[in-house]
């Protein structure tokens, strides 16, 4: 059931953002300058960060949609699902991301007990300060992504748990401001 009066079970987050738009059109483009600018982070690897957050915020919609966003760009599925269930070290990611990956963690659980030290480990693995601000930044964006859609109780799209290749070209090549007008979310 919708959470919200005004929104029918089955809506989705169009329908949710077309109900309340106020603060769309910015949040959108900040998707896409976090998202899709260049960064040290490939887009692959902050749309695995994304579906990391959200599958340990338990956001069921974001965890569906960013791991068939990260599928796009070359991440197998399971490995996010693994990485959700066993954690950086025991999903077998690449050893690089294992810092970062547990960073992220920190500031999604428990913010307040991240430390220098994983701060340290995250530089000692190769990665910059520009790339860590890049990896807490998504973070940040997704929990804020998921609390607005559990908040709303929208429910994950069926495409999300087996896109066609179709489906993942038009990830692979859209943005988040061309998805938003292409729904009638913004101009």
């Amino acid at each position: 059931m919708a959470r919200y009066p005004s929104l029918k079970d089955g809506d989705y987050l169009e329908t949710l953002f077309k109900r309340f738009p106020r603060g769309v059109k910015p949040l959108l483009e900040l998707h896409d300058a976090l998202m899709r600018e260049p960064s040290e982070l490939d887009a692959a690897t902050r749309e695995l960060i994304s579906a990391y957050v959200s599958g340990l915020n338990a956001c069921r919609f974001c965890f569906g949609a960013h791991k068939a966003m990260a599928q796009a760009f070359g991440i197998d599925p399971e490995l996010i699902e693994a990485l959700v269930i066993s954690g950086p070290a025991g999903a077998g990611v690449n050893e690089k991301l294992v810092p970062l990956l547990d960073y992220v963690r920190q500031i999604t659980e428990a913010p307040g007990k991240t430390t220098d030290h994983m701060a340290e480990a995250v530089y000692a693995a190769g990665w910059s300060e520009d790339a860590l601000y890049d990896a807490v930044a998504v973070a940040a964006l997704f929990a804020y992504m998921n609390r607005i859609l559990e908040g709303a109780g929208i429910e994950p799209k069926p495409v999300f748990s087996a896109p066609s290749e179709d489906e993942l070209k038009i990830r692979r090549e859209g943005d988040y401001t061309g998805w938003g007008r292409k729904a009638g979310l913004i101009d």
